[in-house]
């Protein structure tokens, strides 16, 4: 009795908050390992020199695109199966996760014939320096043999999480990123002699050098499509299996509605990080080391954000499925009240330890003071960075993508590109003020974000019939 008395007297706050946290740490996990393996990855191809590290990173813009296009798409299916589950509908969010089995087949094969096709283009388009285009058209061919596998990684993960399932995609996430440095360990390197303690060893090794880079991240792929894919047919709550995946116009409608200005805004925020990392190319090449290195270190203190994004998309999708807007007063209290806090925590590191992070990828002297101090900017404006994720997250949830998308065109290209263009090549500033557009797009964007969160249906109890 007292026990169901205590109950009642917790407030809503305190009853979401496990939820979140169930939720988000999974996620956070995934994102923090696959950071490791982005820094491990980094240094063991630096290694080889810098040829071998410009050939890698010749096509990263690409990549984003590419991946970014897929996770744009998912999000519709995430929106659209949290709030058939809110509805306790689960057979309309089973025949949900069939149209993603569905979406999975076309978009995978359409990409895969795309990417393979282009290999040999890009790297001439991304303006790559003759000597690594060769190297570096090999390595993309590579990357994106198991594109169709890529493409089931993120389509089926995102199914999964809409289901409140984020354990299955971070125990696969932590499989493929392990296969990964281990098998770039034989790759990599050729056959050499190894000391332990006192005594010495032999270890085999392949010696492909970029090659190998490629197909290990290649086998890991493939290796995570096919567990994952495998882990939803089993999935007890959301397997399509006994579902049709010939196309359903209605499911596919809805998720397309949410999914096409997401993808518009991908492509173009996407587009947009090309045109910034270009003008700042224009700086040299310490502006050019310093913003790399930056860039890479402030990877990982974002996880908070986005791990909390998840949890914000998927929670609020079950609010609205379940017509609860109330809940989602609470929900947006909590979740930007634990954003804060984390982000406050990984803000306050990445400025107390910028210089040390940046000395781990240069020697450099200019280039450590350089990139330590947008760093320690960036780290200031962290905590807002996080509100405006997790915000996006609810609105992507409630199917709200349109608007977003708006905001992010106006703040990136008006403000970053434009911002930054305007300070490098009419007043001559440097990296300093191309990163402080950048902290400017984000500060605009969360004010954009909140405002219409705030001024949105979300907050307002539906009619009753």
């Amino acid at each position: 009795m007292n026990r169901k008395k205590s109950e009642k007297q917790k407030s809503p706050a305190l009853l979401l908050l496990p939820a979140v946290v169930a939720l988000s740490w999974p996620t956070m996990l995934e994102e923090l390992m696959q950071t490791a393996v982005q820094y491990i990855d980094t240094f063991m191809v630096g290694s080889l020199g810098t040829e071998a590290t410009a050939s890698v990173g010749a096509t990263t813009t690409v990549n984003w695109l590419i991946g970014s296009a897929i996770h744009a798409l998912s999000i519709g299916f995430l929106a659209y199966i949290s709030q058939a589950l809110g509805a306790e509908d689960v057979p309309r969010a089973k025949k949900a996760a069939a149209q993603a089995v569905f979406v999975t087949l076309v978009t995978g094969s359409l990409f895969t014939v795309l990417t393979l096709s282009l290999s040999g283009v890009i790297p001439q388009w991304m303006q790559a320096d003759a000597e690594i285009q060769r190297t570096a058209s090999t390595y993309f061919f590579i990357l994106y043999l198991p594109m169709f596998f890529r493409t089931a990684n993120i389509m089926c993960g995102t199914v999964l999480r809409a289901a409140g399932d984020t354990k299955t995609p971070m125990r696969v996430g932590i499989i493929m990123n392990l296969t990964n440095v281990v098998l770039n360990f034989f790759l990599i390197y050729p056959t050499r002699r190894v000391r332990l303690f006192s005594a010495f060893f032999m270890l085999p090794g392949a010696g492909l050098g970029v090659v190998g880079a490629a197909a290990a991240s290649a086998v890991s792929f493939t290796l995570g499509g096919i567990l994952i894919a495998w882990s939803l047919l089993r999935h007890p709550l959301i397997s399509p299996r006994g579902e049709s995946i010939r196309p359903q116009r209605d499911v596919l409608s809805d998720c397309m509605r949410v999914a096409l200005p997401n993808m518009a805004q991908r492509f173009f925020t996407s587009l947009g990080y090309v045109v910034f990392a270009s003008a700042i190319n224009a700086l040299g090449k310490t502006a050019t080391a310093a913003h790399t290195v930056a860039n890479t270190v402030e990877s990982a203190f974002y996880i908070p954000g986005y791990g909390m994004q998840t949890a914000a998309a998927t929670l609020t999708g079950n609010a609205v499925g379940a017509k609860e807007r109330g809940k989602i007063k609470t929900l947006s209290r909590v979740i930007v009240t634990l954003e804060i806090a984390m982000m406050l925590v990984s803000g306050g590191l990445l400025f107390a330890f910028a210089p040390q992070m940046v000395r781990l990828f240069s020697k450099d002297p200019e280039v450590i003071r350089l990139g330590a101090t947008v760093l320690r900017m960036v780290a200031l404006s962290e905590p807002f960075y996080g509100v405006s994720i997790v915000t996006e997250g609810m609105l992507q949830g409630a199917g709200k993508t349109v608007v977003p998308f708006i905001f992010n065109i106006i703040c990136m290209w008006g403000v970053r590109i434009g911002g930054t263009l305007v300070c490098t090549k009419m007043c001559g500033l440097g990296l300093i003020a191309a990163w402080g557009c950048m902290i400017a797009d984000n500060l605009l964007l969360l004010v954009c974000f909140r405002i219409y969160y705030h001024k949105s249906d979300l907050l307002r109890e539906p009619e009753k019939a």
